[in-house]
């Protein structure tokens, strides 16, 4: 995972718009993609060709405005695999107006999903599920979970009970039994249980709300907003978004592993520490995102 943009509604010359990355064994989702993104996909030599899904939060400037550039440039790079952009609703005429900005027409397909809190996006390998956020306009926030990992497979074990390595060893880690000299190889007895898949959580802006804690519960990763210290709580309460003390609270009533706060406002352009050290008084394992900083997380032992 990359950050590329953890800055507010005004950019600075440290912070670009909002935009965070995952690469899931090549595969690139983008959550938000404010203005510039592409700039900093290249910056961080992301690509772009692998580019799946966009899933946009909601329809603030600060996370969409990118989309148009960087749809423009996929195509004059010659992509033909279809994009796939998710948001509230409304996502669909959105979608119309950004294909029609400017005189040209693009090379590939775009699928526009409509999402509501509580629909999932489904892969072979993990989901993504649409949860509602609290921002005084129409707005998700994306848990993304892996499915359930196979088991370990125990290679000695398996040779130990005449398993020769090789195809027999893939057959078995994948649920089926084999045969070796008429004896019976049966998966549990070389296979580990199944383990959790990772989960991470990204809020896009929000108020602190019951429905992101109850969605993060033991996430590895919750990205959550940031935007202001405590002491403009008012403000953060009339334009819809977050302290990061607050949103320390979320992560420890949730049970994640690890907090990022992002969405930081200007004002602590040259200093964020007043934000990371209230959140720190909550939840420990916080940390405030900066441009491509990069989140490598494991998976389960």
């Amino acid at each position: 995972m990359i950050f590329l943009g953890t800055g507010g509604s005004l950019p600075t010359p440290n912070r670009n718009p909002s935009a965070v990355m995952v690469n899931r064994k090549g595969e690139l989702l983008l959550f938000d993609c404010g203005e510039g993104t592409q700039q900093q996909m290249m910056r961080a030599k992301t690509g772009m060709m692998n580019l799946t899904s966009i899933f946009i939060t909601h329809y603030h400037g600060d996370h969409f405005l990118g989309v148009p550039g960087l749809i423009q440039t996929m195509s004059f790079q010659g992509r033909t695999e279809p994009l796939h952009i998710y948001g509230p609703r409304w996502i669909r005429e959105l979608v119309k107006v950004l294909i029609g900005l400017g005189y040209y027409k693009l090379s590939f397909k775009i699928e526009d999903h409509e999402l509501k809190p509580g629909d999932v996006v489904e892969h072979p390998e993990y989901t993504v599920r649409a949860i509602k956020t609290d921002h005084g306009v129409p707005s998700l926030g994306y848990v993304l979970e892996e499915k359930p990992l196979l088991g370990r497979f125990d290679r000695e074990k398996a040779i130990e009970l005449g398993v020769p390595p090789g195809p027999l060893f893939s057959k078995l880690h994948s649920g089926k039994s084999v045969f070796v000299a008429g004896k019976e190889i049966k998966p549990e007895q070389v296979v580990g249980p199944s383990r959790l898949g990772r989960k991470i959580v990204y809020t896009g802006d929000t108020r602190p709300c019951s429905v992101v804690i109850e969605a993060a519960k033991d996430a590895n990763l919750l990205i959550h907003d940031g935007t202001l210290s405590d002491d403009l709580q008012d403000w953060a309460i009339e334009s819809g978004h977050s302290t990061a003390k607050e949103a320390a609270t979320v992560a420890s009533k949730a049970g994640v592993k690890e907090l990022v706060l992002v969405h930081i406002s200007s004002r602590y352009s040259e200093d964020a520490t007043p934000l990371l050290k209230e959140a720190k008084t909550v939840f420990k394992n916080t940390s405030i995102a900066k441009e491509f900083i990069e989140i490598v997380i494991p998976y389960p032992k």
